[in-house]
């Protein structure tokens, strides 16, 4: 009796309460093969491969305005406040260099030169626009339902859907996938900290932000005002204890050190107290220099806040359906699958604890899910030997460990340390200083001296560096690099040269053509 009323029974969706229909074949009938929550770059390589391989998808993205209100289309945060835009005005910020570069090259430039932010954000502005309609296009091409809407869960296969003006929607989906990211986070401890902005701001002012308060040393915050120093804008960095955390500090130093040489500022081992709007407009912040315990004040026109990024899990009711969270962090725990602790659940990128806040990483474990939940495949995503770049004015790119997690693995003895000091070519003739332009080789130092670690400052970094990550996924070694013929006159041959070790003590820097 008891088989015969689940085989009749046929539920459906009202609201809260999510029923399924049963078909003949007794397969239950979802709206959907599959729902992502976010669309960033993760969400969108996930649907559009699922949609490709014959799954019905569909797509919830909506942007929360920042607390300052700015706002933006599809893609996320790479596309409109990340790497997109910041990559172009640091771009904007290398032709700055490079015009002072072209006097000495025979290039008759005027003395005075000046920049015009409007111009530079409205042509960023309006490039970003031209990738949110791009993305909403492949949408429609590859039949993926786009909703701009707010996503909640009810429960493993349902998803509440709100519209801006509240108009409420339940989808059902064989799979739900949460790829929301995350946001930038601000303090909660300092009078006036609604004043400053943050990334999700910066690359869509109107206006110069003119002297500027960058809060934090992370990536964000050193890439940020580094652009801004290179377009002629007074830029200081305040540094809470150091900079570039979590990356190799050796390199961390040589990019800070560059910049300071630039022209960017650092209040190095200081605290903002507080921040207090002036008559005038300017902000007017307080600080702790920790070191002395003494405070100091100056007047900036803008205030950013690079202290970090939180997950986007507080509205996705995820504590109701028990998904497991890491407590400290926000972020979702998930398995090498992608799966959380709710079955038909999925997590991947930024809001994946673990998992490296990276733009490519994402779009590849989102496209590897899709196969997967598409049983087009079993590949999982591998995590490792993942490489990056820190587009500050000195470029630096690595993959691999740091110097200092090799040690802390292998030990001090178990590892080789090749380096170099070299100048760029185009360094020479425009007499510009290139003490900064570093590189090392960090090996296994038994067997076969497996690399590690490849570390690298300099110019066009991210370029140098991911045909070496290639060499990673292969296993390559010290030999190999060796055996490798590079490619003249480029920075990146510089690499396959490298011979000195630190341990000899002997002088790295690359003399001779």
């Amino acid at each position: 009796m008891a088989a015969l009323w689940k085989g009749r029974r046929r539920w459906k969706t009202n609201n809260y309460f999510k029923v399924l229909a049963r078909s003949l074949t007794g397969k239950y009938e979802y709206d959907y093969d599959l729902v992502v929550i976010g669309g960033g770059s993760g969400g969108l390589a996930c649907s559009k491969e699922a949609a490709q391989l014959g799954q019905k998808v569909a797509v919830l993205d909506y942007v929360e305005p920042s607390a300052k209100g700015t706002k933006w289309g599809l893609g996320g945060t790479c596309v409109n406040v990340g790497c997109i835009p910041k990559k172009l005005m640091h771009q904007a910020a290398l032709l700055g260099t490079a015009v002072k570069d072209a006097k000495k090259y025979g290039w008759q430039i005027p003395e005075t030169l000046s920049h015009d932010w409007g111009t530079m954000a409205g042509a960023v502005q309006n490039y970003v626009k031209s990738l949110n309609w791009g993305h909403r296009v492949q949408l429609n091409d590859k039949k993926v339902k786009y909703l701009n809407m707010k996503g909640s869960l009810v429960d493993e296969n349902t998803v509440k859907a709100f519209t801006k003006a509240g108009k409420e929607t339940t989808l059902t989906a064989k799979n739900i996938v949460i790829a929301t990211g995350g946001r930038p986070k601000c303090p909660t401890n300092i009078p006036g900290v609604e004043h400053g902005i943050t990334s999700d701001d910066v690359f869509w002012l109107k206006n110069s932000p003119g002297k500027t308060l960058v809060v934090g040393a992370s990536y964000v915050g050193l890439e940020c005002a580094g652009f801004l120093t290179g377009i002629g804008l007074d830029a200081t960095i305040m540094v809470r204890s150091v900079a570039l955390r979590g990356f190799d500090q050796q390199m961390s130093g040589l990019v800070t050190d560059y910049m300071e040489a630039y022209g960017t500022k650092f209040a190095w081992k200081c605290v903002p107290r507080r921040i207090d709007k002036l008559p005038s407009g300017a902000l007017q912040v307080t600080w702790t220099d920790t070191q002395t315990d003494s405070q100091h004040q100056d007047t900036y026109d803008t205030v950013l806040w690079a202290v970090g990024r939180a997950p986007e899990t507080k509205a996705l009711g995820l504590d109701k359906l028990g998904v497991q969270l890491n407590k400290e962090t926000g972020k979702i725990i998930v398995g090498a699958d992608e799966s959380t602790s709710v079955p038909n659940i999925y997590a991947f990128g930024d809001i994946g604890e673990g998992r490296p806040e990276l733009t490519p990483t994402a779009i590849k474990a989102g496209r590897l899910l899709a196969r997967r939940l598409a049983g087009q495949s079993t590949q999982l995503m591998n995590y490792d030997n993942v490489p990056t770049t820190v587009f500050t004015p000195l470029e630096y790119a690595c993959v691999g460990l740091s110097e200092e997690e090799a040690e802390r693995r292998h030990g001090k003895d178990g590892i080789e340390v090749y380096h170099a000091f070299y100048k760029p070519l185009e360094f020479t003739v425009a007499e510009r200083d290139a003490s900064q332009c570093y590189l090392k080789v960090v090996c296994e130092s038994s067997g076969n001296q497996k690399i590690v670690g490849l570390h690298f400052t300099g110019p066009n970094a991210g370029e140098v560096t991911q045909g070496f990550a290639l060499g990673f996924q292969c296993g390559a070694t010290y030999s190999d690099l060796l055996n490798t013929v590079g490619i003249h006159p480029t920075c990146a041959e510089e690499m396959t040269k490298v011979h000195i070790t630190k341990r000899s003590g002997l002088d790295p820097t690359v003399t001779g053509c």
